[in-house]
């Protein structure tokens, strides 16, 4: 089996890609979507977020109260400090879940984050590709999508890494300038590609 990781920033298309690989039923893991699924369901990380964050971080109902922690995280500048709660967790889960996979006979599984090439979640994947789009395209995505503005858009990516300086840090980089179905061919082409892969290395 080989172990797929998946990284760009906002407005990339990651999750397009992705979506193709699951559709061919390759098992993939989005790293934002586990988290707050752990946040929520570890009583460990529930406990330690709640310790050090205040009991605000929940709801009365147990859920999270993301408005609050996302003020307290983004705008007291303390980002690093939650994700140094969650990251460890969701690395474990991770690593849980790709065996899993490699136990049920797939031949590739993915993960999706946009910290990928900033941790050492890296190192566990055997290839880590990097979808890559102009500024421009990319905040067009995102205010289509998400129908918000273009200074909520540039908020949201400086947020995250520069990609443009990590780039070499992956192992491929699939340009996403084109459409949709551009994009589309492109998952299904690289996914056979990198089944062939896993089957003639023995790698299942």
């Amino acid at each position: 089996m080989l172990h797929i990781g998946v990284t760009g920033g906002i407005g990339s298309g990651k999750t397009i890609f992705l979506k193709v690989w699951e559709e061919h039923s390759v098992p993939v893991v989005y790293a934002d979507d586990l988290a707050k699924e752990l946040m929520v369901t570890d009583d460990a990380l529930r406990e330690e977020i709640a310790a050090q964050f205040g009991s605000e971080a929940y709801h009365t109902d147990g859920s999270l109260n993301r408005s609050y922690l996302a003020r307290v995280a983004f705008k007291q500048g303390r980002i690093d400090e939650l994700n140094k709660l969650v990251h460890p967790v969701v690395f474990r889960e991770l690593e849980v879940r790709r065996k899993k996979a490699e136990h049920d006979g797939a031949l590739l599984f993915a993960h999706e984050s946009a910290l990928l090439l900033t941790t050492d979640d890296s190192t566990m994947c055997d290839v880590v590709i990097l979808l890559a789009s102009s500024t421009e395209e990319r905040v067009k995505r995102v205010t289509e999508r998400d129908k918000v503005g273009l200074e909520e858009v540039q908020s949201r990516m400086k947020k995250q890494p520069d990609f443009d300086k990590l780039a070499a840090r992956a192992d491929l980089l699939v340009r996403n300038d084109g459409s949709v179905e551009d994009l589309k061919r492109k998952a299904e082409k690289l996914m056979k590609e990198f089944e062939g892969i896993a089957q003639h290395s023995g790698r299942k």
